[in-house]
């Protein structure tokens, strides 16, 4: 199953087409793994009472197409995702949670672009369900994606560390985090130019939109000097 950029169930590598409740369904039966069905019906039919979420809940399980009803195992009190049935949402979060848990694999290249090339959780979905889990990921990604660059960093791979942290910040340009973790790069590389001109933008993003200064620590990684020069050019 798949739930970045949007959704998509595929059995032996073709698509199965489902409606709309058909895909809601799975899409949080396969994000939750397991879920008790008043959970599942009352998340999915917020503005229904109780007794018709559960109908809603049992109509959308009976519609189910052959070839998707084998992936949901059903109770009388629980949903749970079949055995064997992946979904790369979970799997994107699992790699997250092992770089940020420091158990990723020694090699960190597949890993930076598994974390690079996967999309947004169902970005067209406004449930507010969907929305919680779509910031909960992307919050869990971006520190995967710091504490990678700064991985990276120490194992002496400037370009790889860079490309995490410009990806952290493509995903959320107003982190300071991860425009360190730039500046500090093009520094150890002796990029002193870039390192500066890396500070100054983002000092100039930080006062058009929030009309705030870089941390003072940030400050300090470039030199008072280097700073005044670059402003009164």
């Amino acid at each position: 199953m798949l739930l970045l950029d949007r959704f998509r169930l595929e059995s032996c590598g073709e698509p199965v087409p489902l409606c709309g409740n058909a895909q809601r369904l799975l899409a949080f039966v396969g994000l939750r793994r397991r879920v008790p069905r008043c959970v599942a019906a009352r998340t999915l039919w917020p503005e229904s009472t109780e007794a018709h979420a559960r109908g809603s809940l049992r109509t959308a399980l009976w519609k189910l197409p052959s070839r998707a009803q084998g992936l949901v195992r059903c109770t009388q009190e629980s949903l749970a995702l079949a055995e064997g049935v992946t979904v790369d949402a979970r799997d994107l979060a699992r790699t997250a949670l092992d770089v940020v848990g420091g158990c990723g694999p020694p090699r960190v290249e597949p890993v930076l672009m598994d974390l690079l090339e996967q999309g947004d959780l169902l970005p067209d979905w406004d449930e507010d369900w969907v929305v919680l889990e779509r910031e909960w990921l992307r919050q869990l990604r971006l520190r995967a994606l710091d504490t990678l660059s700064e991985k990276l960093a120490r194992q002496g791979l400037p370009a790889l560390a860079l490309e995490a942290a410009l990806a952290s910040i493509r995903i959320e340009p107003l982190r300071e985090d991860p425009h360190r973790s730039v500046v500090s790069t093009h520094l150890a590389e002796g990029n002193l130019v870039e390192a500066l001109r890396h500070y100054e933008s983002f000092r100039h993003l930080l006062r058009a939109e929030l009309g705030t200064e870089p941390s003072a620590q940030f400050a300090r990684m470039i030199p008072l000097e280097w700073r005044c020069a670059a402003r009164r050019r």
